[in-house]
């Protein structure tokens, strides 16, 4: 039987102060990549709600409520569900429904543009949810898995694309690109931020030696190799596994592993 103590009050990665039910026993989480992690932490009996796009584990959309997408929260549904911890993520989520929902339930956002801030949210989680060691542990893990993955000083520049029609990339200030510099590439769109709409024009400019076609959101395939080496008729194309590259919970444990396969 839990022990029940005083709220816990604590600073997101906003910069915002919760106070959270310690510890907290109905969760909804409105981010895949930190759904995983609720249940890899051991805490999946105490998530209650999670977004259509929560794929893994592959039973948590049947053993949670789906509270709607990132994007577009059932509001009603959500506070149905009573709960006493909400997570959300800056980018993921958005402003607005954040804001609604932190009117009337504890709710911690997590901002996370490198591996620093997915390692310190990992750590951050496991304190609030009471999970402390085995979120540190977790933690250590995926520092270790990236401190061994041994990358060339000399670059390999590359362009990594998230959508067709029109076609984006993942540029600087994002998660990804950091990604992209640890497994070895140089983002030739580092000079845009966020993740810009480019031209064919654009990218046969920037004339990548790789270009990088994510698996996610936009599911790119061997279809869409014709495409593009019609544009850089020099690059090798890939297909690659965006979640390895774009999820920052406990998934990282096989990113390193994966970037040494490119």
């Amino acid at each position: 039987m839990l022990d029940f103590l005083p709220p816990l009050t604590v600073t997101d990665q906003m910069g915002r102060r919760v106070a959270v039910p310690y510890p907290p026993q109905r969760i909804v989480s409105l981010v895949p990549s930190q759904t995983e992690l609720f249940y890899d932490l051991g805490l999946g009996s105490r998530v209650v709600g999670v977004t259509k796009f929560c794929i893994h584990p592959r039973t948590a959309r049947q053993q949670a409520q789906v509270v709607g997408g990132t994007k577009n929260f059932d509001f009603a549904r959500i506070a149905s569900l009573k709960p006493d911890l909400i997570l959300g993520n800056k980018e993921e989520n958005f402003e607005e429904g954040i804001a609604e929902l932190a009117s009337k339930h504890p709710v911690w956002m997590s901002d996370i543009t490198n591996l620093e801030a997915s390692l310190d949210m990992i750590r951050r989680v496991g304190l609030i949810t009471g999970r402390q060691a085995k979120a540190n542990s977790l933690s250590a893990a995926i520092a270790a898995s990236f401190t061994a993955l041994q990358v060339s000083d000399s670059l390999v520049p590359a362009a990594y694309f998230i959508w067709r029609k029109p076609y984006m990339v993942a540029a600087s200030g994002t998660f990804i690109n950091d990604m992209l510099q640890r497994a070895g590439f140089q983002n030739v769109f580092a000079q845009l931020q966020r993740y810009p709409e480019i031209t064919p024009a654009q990218l046969a400019e920037a004339a990548p030696h790789q270009i990088l076609l994510s698996s996610e959101p936009y599911p790119f395939g061997e279809k869409h190799r014709v495409e593009f080496q019609a544009i850089c008729p020099g690059a090798t194309i890939r297909i690659v596994d965006g979640e390895l590259f774009s999820w920052y919970g406990s998934r990282l444990l096989h990113s390193a592993d994966y970037f040494r396969t490119l």
